[in-house]
């Protein structure tokens, strides 16, 4: 049966992680504190002016939310970093709102994943901190989330990073085995298959597109479609929350072209930096997914260029965009830009109105991305306005219905069923747990409201540490 994280396993070494987050004056927040860091203590919004936003400091786990104040020290919070871009610049005439994940230590979203991941573990025993290893197998932010929060919760970490993310994937799952056999005090934290994953964006993401959704709405507004990047499916399980609150929503799936998995069974190696590719997650909940978007890299290259290039931002100026758009376009890095090109493309082919809201996700920044900007420079010279302007008919103008596929029920089960030949045959899992994920219409919803659950082992931790209540 699928593994729900509801008690604690080992007395031992659990005392040894509240011994050492003692010691180390390590307080866990709650996953509703995440959520609302209005719950956040005042003893620690007020040591929390003090600290920069990546800063090695364990009370940095309370920033672990969409709603940090976007400033690189002593921030707060506030509300939801967000964006909305207008038809200057997208094309359509429905609304595109992106939430920004710069905002998050370490400039990216997967923070919150990876505490989902490890934050159950420590509170039950699963984990000691004094003894385990956390090992993170990553494309990118991932990776750097984990050994972030590792560090912040006092243990060691281990990244596995393959220097090319589509070439390198299972020679990356063959390591993550070898240290299975061979190092008993290694835990994989593998974002493709742990659930945690999927429960901090469904509890977080979720509830911060929603609110998001109700302060920008008018009378007509309609929540239309969510759009994630497949990646390790964390994300996009922010729509089955989403799903619960607007039941009509569509749940789009962008994936690159070069790769499309979902799309046509496909494979390849692509330049979307930071999403899955050549398999399906075990944690995708894919009978929740209406619609898959294959998105050109190369597009997404041209409008990295043209966000973040002086004569881009002098193009989009002459056509209309206003300043504060262009000087906010940094914030979406190369994923991001490949979900707004989904966007577009949904709005296109579901035909949508100035009344109808897409909602996706710039996990990054392209502040992460400038050495890929040095690169395009030197292969392709030095950016002009005319090639903006190719740019922006070919990518954003140009972005139609194709390469995109609305799913049926059996389109989805042929999906789900891909699950098989790398978690069953290559992975090891079991063929009842498969099915289960199909067929058992309860196992999604005792998933993704695990976290209810750990906020309250969080808060008995956090009372064996006694470190709150002496604040």
């Amino acid at each position: 049966m699928i593994h729900i994280i509801d008690r604690i396993t080992n007395e031992k070494a659990l005392q040894n992680a509240v011994d050492r987050f003692k010691e180390r004056k390590i307080i866990l927040p709650t996953f509703k504190q995440q959520q609302n860091p209005d719950l956040v203590p005042e003893k620690i919004k007020n040591q929390l002016k003090n600290i920069g936003l990546w800063d090695i400091n364990p009370l940095n786990l309370f920033r672990i939310t969409w709603k940090n104040e976007p400033k690189e020290k002593g921030g707060l919070f506030g509300k939801v970093n967000y964006i909305e871009l207008p038809k200057s610049i997208t094309g359509v005439n429905a609304r595109i709102v992106l939430l920004i994940g710069k905002w998050f230590p370490t400039g990216a979203h997967k923070v919150g994943a990876a505490y989902g991941c490890l934050a159950p573990r420590i509170t039950t025993g699963e984990f000691d901190p004094t003894y385990h290893k956390a090992v993170w197998p990553s494309t990118g932010n991932y990776c750097r989330g984990g050994a972030f929060d590792s560090k912040l919760m006092g243990t060691e970490s281990v990244a596995i990073l393959p220097q090319e993310m589509s070439k390198e994937r299972f020679d990356w799952y063959d390591k993550c085995w070898e240290i299975r056999r061979t190092r008993p005090d290694c835990v994989i934290f593998n974002q493709f298959d742990e659930f945690g994953n999927a429960a901090w964006h469904y509890n977080t993401t979720g509830k911060a597109i929603e609110e998001v959704y109700n302060e920008i709405k008018t009378p007509k507004s309609n929540l239309a479609a969510y759009v994630s990047a497949t990646g390790s499916a964390g994300t996009i399980a922010a729509g089955d929350y989403l799903r619960t609150i607007v039941p009509h929503i569509k749940v789009v799936a962008s994936e690159a072209l070069q790769c499309p998995t979902i799309l046509m069974n496909g494979f390849g190696g692509h330049r979307i930096e930071g999403i899955g590719d050549k398999h399906i997650p075990w944690i995708h909940n894919v009978k929740n997914t209406d619609v898959v978007t294959a998105i050109d890299d190369e597009d997404c290259m041209r409008l990295l260029r043209l966000f973040n290039e002086k004569e881009g931002h002098k193009y989009l100026k002459s056509i209309g965009v206003d300043d504060e758009i262009i000087e906010n376009l940094h914030l979406i890095g190369i994923s991001g830009i490949g979900n707004l090109i989904s966007a577009i493309k949904t709005a296109n082919y579901f035909e949508m109105t100035k009344d109808d809201v897409i909602v996706t996700i710039a996990t990054d920044s392209a502040d992460m991305y400038q050495s890929r900007l040095t690169e395009l420079r030197d292969d392709k010279g030095n950016y002009s306005d005319i090639q903006a302007g190719k740019d922006f008919e070919r990518c954003i103008l140009g972005s139609k219905t194709d390469s995109m596929k609305e799913l049926n029920y059996y389109d989805q089960k042929a999906i789900h069923n891909l699950k098989y030949f790398t978690w069953i045959e290559q992975q090891g899992k079991e063929l009842e747990d498969l099915n289960q994920l199909w067929y058992d219409r309860q196992i999604w919803n005792k998933l993704f409201l695990q976290p209810e659950h750990w906020d309250d082992l969080i808060n008995d931790f956090n009372e064996r540490t006694g470190l709150l209540k002496n604040l």
